[in-house]
């Protein structure tokens, strides 16, 4: 087997003073909340899957091309950096933050009534003789 080859599946995550290609990863979150890593340099040769980062039981990393993105040893907690806490707006709060509109309102827009149950209007003028 030559070096290249050898090199090639035996990628193992260590410190480097350089930023290289081999130091691209992309951050995904998987559908149980948990954060995986895939290689942006190395896929398999033959299916074309991603390498994903994952360490085994005592800590060590594990072959890109042995981890898959299903399993537990690729799967990392999140840590936020900086936590923002935010209110979610209610029903009532989306009516109140809608911008008024500056264009010019139409007489005929403002002046017909609502129209409710059917195309009943809610209030009628009073135009019957009495």
């Amino acid at each position: 087997m030559n070096t290249d080859a050898k090199r090639d599946c035996c990628v193992s995550v260590c410190v480097q003073e350089l930023f290289t290609a081999e130091c691209k990863f992309k951050e995904s979150v998987f559908e149980n909340y948990y954060v995986i890593y895939s290689s942006m340099l190395y896929r398999q040769k033959e299916s074309g899957r991603a390498w994903y980062l994952g360490l085994n039981k005592e800590g060590q990393a594990m072959k890109g091309n042995r981890v898959k993105k299903t399993k537990a040893a690729a799967h990392f907690l999140p840590k936020p950096i900086e936590v923002a806490m935010y209110r979610e707006p209610s029903l009532h709060d989306v009516g109140e933050t809608v911008p008024k509109s500056t264009a010019p309102s139409s007489k005929s827009a403002t002046s017909a009534p609502t129209l409710v149950n059917g195309g009943k209007p809610l209030c009628q003028p009073s135009n019957a003789p009495t």
